[in-house]
């Protein structure tokens, strides 16, 4: 008698459909894995709306301009964009929300703020259905 006998004896031998059944589940949890990482990378590989900011520049004391390009999607829907513009101490010293559509490419936006920027900062633009900016 060998002690895989003796194992079976005592503890009884694994069912036949156990080993199946592991596999099975396996794989379907692989699969569905696979699947969401297809379909979060084809979701989230072209967003509606894609924005890059160019150049800025501060004009005076209570204004800074920014040049941003805009590239928006024909199906894009309600599309926001957020510049924010920071003092030489990095506080936040004005903002500019500005809407882009369809066929928009380079924008000049104008920031009010409420005393002289060193740099301007594009947030993003987000489109209808898109939760982050870009």
């Amino acid at each position: 008698m060998t002690s895989q006998d003796t194992l079976q004896q005592r503890y009884g031998s694994p069912a036949p459909w156990r080993r199946r059944a592991t596999w099975a589940v396996s794989v379907v949890v692989i699969v569905a894995a696979l699947g969401w990482v297809v379909w979060a990378m084809t979701s989230h590989a072209e967003p509606p709306v894609d924005s890059e900011m160019i150049a800025f520049d501060v004009v005076d004391e209570h204004t800074a301009t920014a040049r941003v390009q805009v590239r928006v999607r024909e199906d894009a829907e309600d599309v926001q964009c957020l510049l924010r513009a920071f003092a030489d101490d990095h506080v936040t010293v004005g903002e500019h929300s500005f809407t882009a559509a369809p066929g928009d490419d380079t924008l000049v936006e104008q920031v009010r703020t409420e005393r002289r920027a060193t740099s301007i900062e594009l947030v993003g633009c987000t489109a209808e259905g898109q939760p982050r900016p870009s």
